[in-house]
């Protein structure tokens, strides 16, 4: 049951964390100046890693965990549903948010940002459906 904790603590951090991004961090990013922007945009790269890694690194552990060990008496399907949201927030980050945040690190263009935000629209929505996932297992492990 401490696996699935974890996991279901992991998943809705990450959750909240994505929907603050979304909803206050990126927001700002069409306040700067364009002449300042390309500046702010590497300073979030390099203060968001350290915050975004963590959970990230954990999320993995415990889903594969989970994939590998399924404990005696957890589901399949949320196990199965959650690693699907976990493969789309990973695969939206690193093949189309990361690949943004670098052409916006040379300069705002309101094209990319506004590509960015339907990109992060996915990661919340996934990340949200993830913490569904991790709590279903947990109400249906105890």
């Amino acid at each position: 049951m401490t696996l699935l904790v974890v996991h279901l603590l992991l998943t809705a951090a990450y959750a909240g964390f994505q929907w603050t991004v979304r909803a206050v961090v990126y927001p700002q990013f069409a306040l700067v100046p364009a002449a300042a922007f390309p500046a702010y945009e590497r300073a979030h790269q390099r203060r968001i890693t350290p915050v975004v890694g963590p959970l990230f690194a954990g999320q993995g552990v415990t889903m594969l965990w989970l994939l590998a060990a399924r404990p005696d008496g957890v589901p399949l399907a949320p196990v199965v549903a959650g690693a699907v949201c976990l493969a789309v927030v990973l695969g939206a980050t690193g093949l189309l948010a990361v690949p943004l945040h670098r052409r916006l690190g040379e300069g705002f263009d309101a094209r990319t940002f506004a590509r960015l935000l339907r990109v992060d629209t996915v990661r919340a929505l996934a990340a949200s459906a993830g913490t569904v996932a991790a709590a279903w297992l947990v109400l249906a492990s105890g």
